[in-house]
């Protein structure tokens, strides 16, 4: 991982990344590791998610895993409290777990519409819920919601994945506009096309890497310490005065 900006803010800071175990949020989770912070990160993935556990651990981190499906909400406030034993009260919250499975338009059911919007916005309002006391208790807090320009763009074929995490710019301003007054800031961050592992196994085609370098004004592929790096600003004190913003990273493609 190439040179970052340090943010002595976090140190000690206890952060919560919600899909921490691989992709966009594997490299949250070094990020954050990576600046002194006490890392929790919820995932479904048990052996990427306990690797990245050992690895940083015996780098001399402090992070832990916890298995969770996010979807259940009672086990995300029970995730989240074992997090909160381990280190201490929440500072920061990542909301980065999502599903972007493609999906025909004929064949969503009213159970698929739910579970997408369960993973996709539902999970950011509970988790939200949920560190809220334990940064009233400290002063503030900040709270990242990963949406996507997938909706600002009109991509099709993933009518339940944009309509939730459009959804997530208009949860970000309600939920900035209730907690301010308690320091507690909220933004969003809204990416676009990342190049993880599972986006090049299963979406990356010639035709969309020929639009990429049509469209993007950054004429490479995006990475995921492209987004990582912003949420670190946003989640430590040099963004103290930003909150009920979306904050887009996708290359200039938007």
């Amino acid at each position: 991982m190439s040179s970052v900006a340090t943010y002595p803010s976090l140190v000690g800071k206890t952060v919560i990344v919600t899909g921490g175990g691989s992709g966009i949020g594997e490299s949250m989770t070094r990020h954050f590791a990576l600046q002194g912070a006490s890392v929790g990160f919820l995932d479904i993935s048990d052996d990427p998610s306990q690797a990245l556990e050992t690895d940083l651990n015996n780098d001399g981190h402090n992070t832990r895993y916890v298995h969770c499906d996010v979807t259940d909400t009672e086990a995300l406030r029970a995730a989240i409290g074992t997090i909160r034993d381990t280190f201490g009260p929440i500072g920061v919250l990542v909301n980065n777990a999502a599903h972007d499975q493609r999906h025909r338009l004929e064949d969503v059911t009213p159970q698929y519409w739910d579970e997408r919007i369960a993973i996709n916005i539902k999970h950011q309002f509970f988790a939200a819920q949920a560190v809220v006391e334990d940064m009233k208790q400290i002063g503030g807090g900040s709270i990242i919601n990963m949406g996507s320009t997938s909706w600002m763009i009109g991509n099709g074929g993933m009518a339940c994945y944009t309509a939730s995490k459009s959804a997530v710019l208009g949860l970000t301003r309600s939920l900035a506009r209730d907690l301010g007054e308690y320091n507690i800031r909220v933004n969003s961050i809204a990416p676009g096309w990342i190049m993880t592992e599972r986006q090049k196994e299963l979406w990356l085609t010639p035709e969309g890497e020929a639009d990429i370098f049509k469209n993007q004004c950054l004429k490479r592929f995006l990475q995921p310490e492209d987004i990582a790096r912003p949420v670190l600003f946003f989640a430590s004190d040099e963004s103290a005065a930003c909150t009920n913003q979306s904050y887009i990273v996708d290359g200039g493609w938007t």
